[in-house]
């Protein structure tokens, strides 16, 4: 049985920790959120994403970016009532943009074993989006902008052909 001090602390911790979630929730913080404010920015706005080629998800032909994933981007945008502004190229052309802040999002065959996870922020894997087979595929955004890819993985969670949207 814990003695009378142990108990004293527990009690002063846990009013401590409820006064501050009490502060913070009336200083109208939301979590998560977007220290550069990337969901409220591409919302009525415009989302930069960049695309790099991908067999079955990605098609690029003379400057046209189409296929699978494309279609769920343009579709989460309209979502967000958002133009998609596409850029091509490598994905690390493509990191190096997202760490620049001059995109939003990145897509094409990258997967859970991507190699950019030290640079950029990747979403859950997900193998039963429409267009996409067995091994599954993330998205890549830049670092810290958790609102726009919480909102990113809900919309792809509805669009999975599942329901559940995800793995890992």
């Amino acid at each position: 049985m814990p003695g009378p001090r142990t108990l004293l602390r527990a009690v002063a911790t846990c009013v401590a920790a409820t006064a501050v979630a009490v502060a913070l929730a009336g200083c109208g913080i939301r979590i998560p959120t977007d220290p550069d404010g990337a969901l409220d920015r591409i919302t009525g706005g415009h989302l930069r994403v960049g695309a790099s080629a991908s067999e079955g998800l990605v098609a690029l032909e003379d400057g046209a970016v189409s296929g699978p994933l494309p279609d769920l981007v343009a579709a989460f945008a309209d979502s967000r009532d958002a133009t998609v502004v596409w850029t091509v190229g490598s994905e690390e052309d493509l990191v190096d943009d997202l760490e620049a802040g001059t995109l939003d999002l990145a897509i094409g065959g990258m997967s859970e074993e991507t190699p950019w996870v030290d640079r950029v922020s990747v979403t859950r894997g997900f193998d039963d989006l429409p267009g996409v087979d067995a091994g599954g595929v993330v998205f890549l955004l830049p670092m810290g902008e958790n609102g726009l890819q919480a909102a990113l993985e809900t919309f792809l969670d509805a669009q999975s052909r599942t329901g559940s949207g995800a793995r890992r």
